[in-house]
């Protein structure tokens, strides 16, 4: 036999035996020289071979636009083994942002608070691919997102690309709503991002190197180191708590002829700072800042910005007034992206303020395409809506009423479907959701026909609210939405949602319900507040420590967690680095 012959006959064994053919066949050859045998070699004869893609069933292909809390809690949890997930960011990384104010003054260093993306998806099951660009336009129609690459330095390639998608996760989040007030996108600060932090970290620096030179007059000195905060929220109010520490612990020491003159003013719309917590918060820190020396003026709207004056509307007296300042950090919530109006646009969503989303935080209009996070809103279905469908379903022997047991049969379905019911039970301390059956004199009925059974529930959907634009809404919507493409074709066969009250059978998931698990309001001093479930509510400095050990826990990574605890020890030794950079 040839050694040609051998190889020959070697090749369609190991053809036969494909684990065979992986493998690296030495062969010694008279003298002992080593011949390697490898699968291409072109001119060996050899079956043809089989595609096995061909036999399986092309993996559905999942796009994610963006990689803040939202994006990044639904890769983190999403079994991408079952997909093919492809991931659009203008950001490669990850920001804690609840930290943000704290890396405006330095207490926390801009990289702590950061994961790069691309760390995180490595370590998920199955393969994930990621493109730092930004989606410029959304194709609803043809199922596609048009995407450019925001790298501008001289690179070959025009940075355009597009990709098809058969579900799209939206989570792009929202940008700053100014409510077109003259001069505020050419005069303010803003602290949405990680880079909007570091801005104004060298603006407070500038401000203070500024007011130190030579030949200012007094006013000059005191106009530069003004600074105004407008929007009295937990960003805004955080923010003024972390300026004020900076300059009591560290910039008095270093600016001493100036001292005197700091001023920081706190500008809110409403009628209190910190309104969407409990009111014993909203007075505790607007008490705390009064001795802090922080000027809060509250009912007050911003008419105009300039680069040297901020002027405001008293809402009580109607009068416009004007005072200077050094800087401007604008936080008055959030507005809808360009990208997201004009898919709004095509989708029939054209006079909405915000994109919505059903219960399953399906857009409304697309039946493959999710928004979750600040770029869209829940709009929960009333339950006056399908009122009369209930009734049917509840009434099974076709009697025209209800009785109390009819009833308690689809309580269950009703309350998943419709939380807005539970809420009412709550707010009215009813125990049972047969108290509704209750007369006026509190007597129970024994039967309700469909106006009573109306009547009874009337009042229910007045407890619909919208989630607010916070990062635990966000997280709990990514992390619920990857259970759901985990067992899609689990619950295809087996749903798991409450009762089709239009239609037949049961929805295949369970509606998103958000978990509150409180919210704090670091005040400075080391003191802060907190709301937490069962309506407590804390304040002062043991709370901070509980700030301190619930936002290292939530770090994304055990390096960012090591990284946030390393600077807060560092400054409570060295204090902050007041350096420019």
């Amino acid at each position: 036999m040839t050694i040609w012959s051998f190889f020959t006959r070697a090749s369609r064994a190991f053809h036969d035996y494909p684990h065979a053919s992986k493998l690296l066949v030495l062969c010694t050859v008279s003298s002992g020289g080593l011949v390697a045998y490898s699968e291409s070699q072109s001119d060996i004869v050899s079956p043809p071979s089989v595609d096995i893609n061909q036999s399986e069933p092309r993996k559905k292909r999942v796009v994610v636009l963006g990689t803040g809390w939202a994006g990044t809690s639904f890769l983190k949890d999403l079994d991408a083994s079952m997909y093919d997930v492809q991931v659009v960011s203008p950001l490669n990384y990850f920001a804690f942002t609840p930290l943000l104010p704290s890396v405006t003054c330095g207490t926390v260093e801009a990289r702590s608070i950061v994961e790069p993306v691309r760390n995180i998806i490595k370590k998920r099951k199955g393969e994930i691919q990621f493109w730092e660009a930004e989606c410029i336009k959304l194709d609803a129609k043809n199922k596609q997102v048009i995407c450019r690459s925001n790298i501008n330095n001289n690179l070959v390639g025009n940075g355009e690309f597009h990709l098809e998608y058969d579900y799209l996760v939206m989570a792009v989040g929202a940008q700053v709503n100014t409510f077109n007030t003259p001069g505020v996108l050419e005069n303010c600060y803003f602290l949405k991002e990680v880079e909007d932090a570091q801005k104004i970290r060298r603006g407070v620096i500038d401000c203070f190197e500024k007011a130190i030179l030579p030949g200012l007059t007094e006013e000059e000195r005191r106009t530069n180191l003004h600074f105004v905060i407008v929007g009295g929220g937990p960003t805004g109010v955080e923010f003024a708590a972390e300026l004020h520490d900076y300059f009591q612990e560290d910039l008095v020491n270093l600016y001493p002829s100036v001292k005197d003159l700091v001023k920081i003013t706190l500008i809110q719309s409403g009628d209190h700072i910190l309104n969407m917590f409990d009111e014993r918060i909203s007075s505790f820190a607007e008490q705390k800042f009064t001795r802090d020396g922080i000027d809060v003026q509250t009912g007050c709207r911003v008419v105009s910005v300039s680069d040297k004056e901020i002027s405001m509307k008293m809402k009580s007296k109607g009068e416009v007034f004007s005072i200077p300042h050094g800087l401007v950090v604008w936080s008055t919530g959030v507005g809808t992206r360009p990208v997201v109006k004009d898919f709004m646009e095509q989708i029939g969503q054209g006079k909405r303020r915000i994109l919505a989303t059903d219960e399953w935080l399906r857009v409304k209009g697309c039946e493959d395409v999710y928004a979750i996070g600040d770029c869209a809103t829940i709009d929960q279905r009333k339950i006056m809506e399908d009122i009369a469908s209930i009734f049917e379903a509840a009434d099974v022997d076709k009697s025209g009423t209800l009785t109390i047991k009819e009833f308690k049969d689809v309580m269950d379905d009703i309350i998943i479907r419709y939380p807005q019911v539970e809420l009412y039970l709550k707010n009215q301390h009813l125990g049972d959701v047969t108290d509704l059956f209750k007369d006026s004199e509190g007597n129970y009925r024994p039967e309700v026909d469909i106006e009573q059974f109306k009547l009874a529930l009337s009042h229910v959907d007045s407890q619909t609210k919208n989630l607010p634009a916070t990062a635990q809404v966000a997280a709990q919507q990514g992390t619920y939405l990857s259970r759901c493409f985990n067992r899609r074709n689990e619950c295809k066969n087996n749903p798991e949602g409450p009762r089709r009250f239009r239609g037949r059978g049961h929805h295949q998931f369970l509606p998103f319900q958000y978990k509150h698990f409180g919210q704090f309001a670091p005040l400075g001093g080391e003191q802060a507040a907190a709301e937490l479930p069962g309506d407590w509510v804390s304040m002062g400095h043991s709370t901070q420590w509980l700030w301190y050990s619930v936002y290292a826990s939530k770090q994304v990574s055990w390096r960012t967690r090591v990284l946030v605890v390393s600077d807060w020890t560092r400054r409570f030794i060295f204090g902050r680095d007041s350096s420019g950079i």
